[in-house]
């Protein structure tokens, strides 16, 4: 009997060919490919969607001239559900370890084994660090115009950013909002043309460049922030914070990947990191250009490499 037949006598059903973290849409089209290869795969995940399900109107997705964020995500997981694809659902992973043989990954809730691993754990809202943040968070404070954006229906509100993911909130909150200011800390907006014409087009938008956010101030629920332009501080009212400031990669529990300066994790153009079998894909990654698309495309390419990893290797 070889090494490899008597690990997978041991392990049994616990083993996995392919476990992937993540269910955006670079982990959710990996599990279609690897479904489609006839892969045994678990997908585990906090949530379905991602950053992806948070966007609100898309009009660069090959396919459709216009949806929302949460419907292509419908579509996405629909797709998914197809295939006999084990799914664990509002799980987190703390941790993986290689051994010679296989993968353990341990989640808040238990340990999987597999013999090829797929990160596509995509990223979250990077945080202003301000005072009143924490305690106006979710009174006021949110990090999601789509989730809560209706919530502040005629009134005063502030995005904090100035990139695509700033000015996307600032048009969806432009059908919503009485007025919308976008502080911005650069000294312009950075974004795609369509929609920085959208924004500096509307009269309820007043965009503050060079102007940073010092404070967020209120009772029991935000009533403005304290912004710094030129040098002086000046308070501004608002019934709304959001904040678009960026993200941050969900990879802090891979702490034997090698990441760039910003904790992206390396992979090479076959989607391989520095561990034989661990692949990664979509926003997590160094990969240029955070598209929906592109994480996408990213996701087929890793589960297409985790395929070929298991066709050369016995097990």
């Amino acid at each position: 009997m070889t090494a490899g037949v008597l690990v997978a006598l041991c392990l049994g059903d616990n083993m996995y060919d392919l476990i992937i973290i993540g269910a955006g849409p670079a982990g959710i089209t990996a599990a279609v490919y690897a479904a489609r290869k006839r892969i045994n795969t678990l997908v585990i995940t906090k949530d379905i969607g991602g950053q992806a399900a948070w966007s609100g109107d898309i009009e660069n997705y090959t396919g459709y001239q216009f949806v929302t964020g949460p419907d292509l995500v419908a579509k996405f997981e629909e797709h998914m559900r197809k295939y006999d694809i084990a799914l664990k659902e509002n799980e987190e992973v703390l941790e993986f370890k290689k051994t010679e043989d296989s993968i353990s990954v341990k989640t808040n809730k238990n340990t999987y084994e597999t013999r090829t691993l797929i990160i596509a754990s995509g990223k979250r809202s990077r945080e202003l660090g301000v005072p009143g943040e924490n305690e106006f968070r979710n009174k006021g404070l949110t990090y999601c115009a789509t989730c809560d954006g209706p919530l502040f229906s005629s009134k005063d509100v502030a995005v904090i950013g100035g990139g695509n993911s700033a000015l996307d909130a600032a048009i969806q909150l432009m059908r919503i909002a009485k007025h919308v200011y976008v502080i911005n800390i650069t000294s312009s907006l950075n974004g795609d043309t369509v929609m920085l014409e959208k924004v500096e087009e509307s009269k309820i938008v007043t965009v503050l460049n060079d102007t940073q956010v010092t404070k967020i101030s209120g009772d029991r629920f935000v009533t403005g922030i304290t912004i710094e332009r030129q040098g002086k501080e000046e308070a501004l009212s608002v019934q709304g914070v959001f904040v678009e400031i960026g993200l941050m990669p969900n990879s802090e529990f891979a702490k034997n990947l090698e990441k760039n300066q910003y904790g992206e994790i390396k992979v090479s153009r076959y989607n391989e990191t520095n561990i034989p079998g661990v692949f990664a894909a979509g926003d997590v990654t160094d990969v240029p250009e955070k598209q929906i698309i592109i994480a996408a495309g990213e996701g087929s390419k890793a589960a297409l490499g985790a395929f070929k990893y298991l066709a050369q290797h016995r097990f």
